[in-house]
């Protein structure tokens, strides 16, 4: 028996612990740096494997550390447990039914994510104990992922310094390693004062916080034509100033996202973004106030750590699907938009699409791709500025399911997500033994690693002094 069939032996014993576990997660969605139920969940699970545990680390009251072994190498797997506002949904229906309206819900299979790398972690301490083996094997249970980057703080305070390789992994559509960067990323309230008057009346007596945010927005829009292609600056006006038009709106808020490739880019555009928001506050004869929200690094990719994570899959393989699993995805695929059916093999090489044409769930490995800049942003880049990172993605829903939606909600309790979370643990947990086995390949990825940096040293986003709310 090899090694992988060991591993897969060692995760489906407590398949039915993991599944329990995640679907508990599933049920008591959690908002960024909320997850406190979540994270106990996590902490009870650790503790009942042999985890040494350690909770409210970088400050943050909702991370935990979970650690077995000592010694060197130091690997860490990764995991995250936080949901999305207005997105709570019924699991495993077919239909929008949401549990609660404004209700929250695993939007991105956070609930997976954070059980898949702890099923992981638990295996390779398993493997290790049976084998006689050393090495110190770290579950990092880390929150806000969606907003707020608490990996970001976790890194900034430290907690990353001694490992050697960090692994990690995300729900998807298909199972394959992922090869791509990310963008990186600032979010910034903006709050605008003036002053209230009677609209009609006494109209020059008042000062229009909500004119404040219109003009910056404006701004901002003109300002899309002059930064570099590649960024992307939204936003969302979370306090409009009021209901009624008959008062000049003494407050306003808007929140955005500056996201680029390169932190440099972020710190920039971020920097005209805010000038144009003073110069709204001149145009208007508000006041100003600055929030800052969250900020990722772009992700640093190690094909060293990539070419060996997927082996791994190619070894594990694809999970046996039922017709009953063909039928519910089908059924999902149905309350697509045809523009998203039509895009649900985009980014695949001609050979994989040709072989999935017709299909529902993507059932096998998709060759390899080149690296690339994906469109998003995600708090793991500030780990890879620290420790080389590699990360993989499985299927655990049917093909062409967009994240942050609804229908990921409802499959994030069904077999198909549980199939991909137990697969994306075995193949983070081979990837581990894999490295532990050949510690030359460890070495040969920090080396990669230097090299990518080419001289840059991690500094983070996050401000001076600033640390999230307390909730």
């Amino acid at each position: 028996m090899n090694f992988q069939e060991k591993i897969s032996t060692l995760i489906e014993a407590k398949k039915d612990a993991s599944v329990a576990l995640s679907d508990a997660i599933w049920a008591v969605p959690e908002l960024h740096f909320q997850e406190k139920k979540s994270m106990q969940y996590m902490k009870e699970a650790l503790e009942k494997e042999g985890f040494q545990t350690e909770v409210g680390v970088a400050g943050l009251d909702t991370a935990l550390v979970g650690t077995f072994g000592s010694g060197k190498p130091v690997i860490a797997f990764l995991g995250e447990y936080d949901a999305l506002p207005g997105l709570s949904q019924k699991g495993g229906v077919t239909n929008h039914e949401p549990l609660e309206n404004g209700g929250s819900g695993h939007g991105c299979g956070h609930n997976l994510l954070g059980t898949g790398a702890f099923a992981a972690a638990v295996a390779v301490k398993d493997y290790l104990e049976q084998h006689q083996q050393s090495a110190t094997i770290r579950f990092y249970g880390c929150p806000a992922e969606e907003n707020g980057s608490g990996k970001a703080y976790m890194a900034k305070a430290g907690l990353f310094d001694d490992v050697d390789i960090a692994i990690s992994w995300h729900p998807g559509t298909f199972s394959t390693v992922m090869t791509c960067s990310s963008l990186a990323n600032y979010a910034v309230t903006f709050k605008f004062t003036g002053k209230s008057a009677h609209a009609a009346a006494a109209p020059h007596l008042g000062r229009s916080a909500l004119d404040a945010v219109e003009l910056m927005n404006v701004g901002v829009n003109y300002l899309r034509e002059h930064i570099i292609p590649e960024a992307r600056v939204h936003y969302a006006i979370t306090n409009s100033g009021g209901t009624s038009p008959n008062v000049v709106q003494p407050y306003a808020e808007v929140t955005y996202l500056v996201r680029a490739p390169k932190k440099q880019q972020v710190q920039e555009i971020y920097q005209r973004v805010e000038n144009i928001a003073k110069g709204a506050t001149l145009m208007t004869g508000t006041s100003l106030e600055i929030d800052f929200e969250g900020a990722a690094s772009n992700l640093i990719t190690n094909k060293t750590l990539y070419d060996v994570m997927y082996q791994q899959i190619l070894e594990i393989g694809m999970p046996d699907y039922t017709i009953e699993d063909e039928q519910y995805a089908q059924a999902i695929f149905n309350t697509f938009s045809p523009e998203v059916q039509a895009s649900s093999l985009v980014g695949l090489r001609k050979e994989d699409v040709k072989q999935l044409q017709g299909k529902v769930i993507a059932d096998l490995i998709p060759g390899i791709l080149p690296e690339f800049i994906m469109g998003g942003s995600t708090d793991v880049g500030d780990v890879s500025w620290n420790v080389p990172t590699v990360q993989c993605t499985t299927v655990c829903m049917a093909l062409g399911t967009p994240l942050h939606t609804w229908q990921v909600v409802s499959q994030g309790v069904t077999p198909i997500a549980h199939k991909g979370m137990l697969q994306a643990a075995k193949i983070m947990a081979c990837t581990a033994i894999e490295l532990l086995d050949n510690p030359a390949l460890i070495e040969e990825a920090k080396k990669e690693w230097q090299e990518r940096l080419d001289g840059e040293t991690y500094g983070s986003l996050i401000p001076k002094g600033k640390m999230p709310p307390k909730l």
